[in-house]
């Protein structure tokens, strides 16, 4: 970016989620201002893009056929890269700040989110998946946007409020801000947040993963437990 341009001063209400037993999501509030680098007041209109994305993962997406009156499994795709986390806020409709090639480039919205198929695929199939993965995400609040979410005070300072569900993934969350003005990304920044499971929770993730076959042995053997506790007590009333 030219000297001119310019520079965005982010800050995130938390930089570290902590989830524990009981946990019904929080709300982040990401805010700053945007200044030119003489550290004075920007003298034009911008419109601002707050995009919070959590940590990447693979997935398989299947589709759902309908064979002799039963719902199965029929199609499916792997994506090597999705984001579990994506949402969107900005101070007017994204259409109204920048084209459609600008919005694809920075992904200002779930329309335009980058995943990565694995293999070779129709493109006409991967917009089919990859619509049906968004649908999905959008139902489970994992995706969402709001095309008013950004509020701006006096040219300087911005806030959007973005709420986080109570099935998030753990992991790297990044804060993107854009300042846009006349179509054109003319600053950004990134603050990071991350969100962690404490306490037994914690606990549980860690022998989940270190001790895998000893996790899964002890969970067959409390299922299999409690099962036969309350066979046994109903075979007492």
């Amino acid at each position: 970016m030219a000297q001119t341009d310019p520079i965005l001063v982010p800050e995130v209400s938390q930089h570290e989620v902590r989830v524990r037993q009981g946990f019904i999501g929080t709300e982040l509030l990401l805010f700053g201002a945007i200044l030119d680098p003489r550290g004075q007041r920007v003298g034009r209109e911008y419109d601002i893009v707050v995009v919070l994305k959590g940590p990447s993962e693979p997935i398989r997406v299947r589709e759902k056929a309908r064979v002799g009156g039963i719902w199965v499994n029929a199609d499916s795709s792997d994506f090597r890269s999705a984001p579990a986390y994506f949402a969107v806020a900005s101070s007017r409709p994204i259409d109204q700040i920048v084209d459609e090639k600008t919005a694809a480039i920075y992904e200002f919205g779930t329309d335009y989110i980058q995943l990565s198929p694995s293999g070779v695929i129709d493109p006409e199939e991967q917009a089919r998946f990859t619509a049906g993965l968004v649908d999905l995400r959008e139902r489970q609040g994992l995706y969402k946007q709001d095309m008013r979410g950004v509020q701006i005070d006096e040219s300087v300072l911005y806030q959007a409020r973005i709420a986080l569900p109570s099935n998030v993934t753990t992991g790297i969350y990044t804060a993107e801000t854009f300042a846009v003005t006349r179509g054109r990304v003319i600053a950004s920044a990134v603050a990071e947040v991350e969100v962690k499971k404490v306490g037994f929770e914690r606990f549980v993730e860690y022998a989940s993963h270190r001790y895998a076959l000893v996790y899964g042995l002890l969970a067959v053997m409390l299922s299999v437990g409690t099962g036969w506790m309350a066979g046994r007590l109903f075979a007492l009333i």
